[in-house]
């Protein structure tokens, strides 16, 4: 199983208001383990970044300024994540945010960005966790991941520290399917063989005492009895 755990980084935080992607950072998982293989690439967004958004990471329009636009980088991230499953902290953000360059770029949204080829990891977090924080930095304390290298956000090193995260957080999921996997064969004598020929079923009638006995017990009922047969009506 070839899965793509993905993250980017914005000029803010709505790409309804004109906001767009400057940062994207792809880690290749197969098999649950790391390939090596990644997707890295700063962004010309062809509009200036918000300071909030610069204060998370540190990005700023004079280093974005001989980048490539999205539409330049777009055959390639396809190629990068094509056939895979993506997993995202967050979904929701990220995907809107591809999407809609994707469409500003003239180009169909591509079927891996689909809800269901989507594995939303705060989504997760909260199902297994409800009430407990589940940001990614609190899912690396909670699991045990040094992020003390994480001062600022960064689409590539998110993407490597939420690859630890999602692999702790459904390593129960892989035992299970490892013992799924390992569970051997019924015994083939506690199959019937498609198409054997069946043995006929004994039937055991009620002998005229043991009918006599059920017949004295529907008279004690009386009429209540839903069994008694019923009464022409008059």
């Amino acid at each position: 199983m070839r899965q793509i755990v993905l993250d980017t980084e914005t000029t803010g935080l709505d790409w309804k208001n004109g906001d767009r992607v400057i940062e994207i950072g792809c880690i290749e998982l197969l098999n649950r383990a790391f390939t090596g293989k990644r997707y890295h690439v700063y962004i010309n967004p062809e509009r200036s970044i918000s300071a909030e958004a610069r204060a998370v990471h540190g990005i700023d329009n004079e280093f974005l300024a001989d980048k490539r636009v999205f539409a330049a980088i777009a055959q390639e991230f396809e190629d990068f994540v094509r056939g895979a499953e993506l997993i995202i902290h967050n979904a929701p953000f990220d995907v809107g945010f591809l999407v809609n360059e994707l469409k500003l770029a003239g180009r169909p949204v591509i079927r891996e960005l689909d809800s269901a080829n989507v594995i939303d990891t705060l989504a997760l977090a909260r199902e297994q966790n409800p009430g407990k924080k589940a940001s990614l930095d609190a899912l690396c304390e909670r699991f045990g991941i040094s992020n003390a290298h994480r001062t600022l956000h960064g689409a590539l090193l998110d993407a490597e520290l939420l690859a630890e995260v999602y692999l702790a957080m459904t390593r129960g999921q892989e035992s299970l399917m490892m013992a799924l996997e390992e569970e051997p064969e019924p015994d083939a004598s506690m199959n019937l063989a498609l198409g054997a020929e069946r043995l006929p079923l004994k039937v055991l009638r009620a002998s005229a005492e043991e009918l006599a006995a059920h017949d004295a017990v529907l008279a004690e009922i009386g009429d209540g009895c839903l069994w008694l047969p019923k009464r022409e009506m008059e």
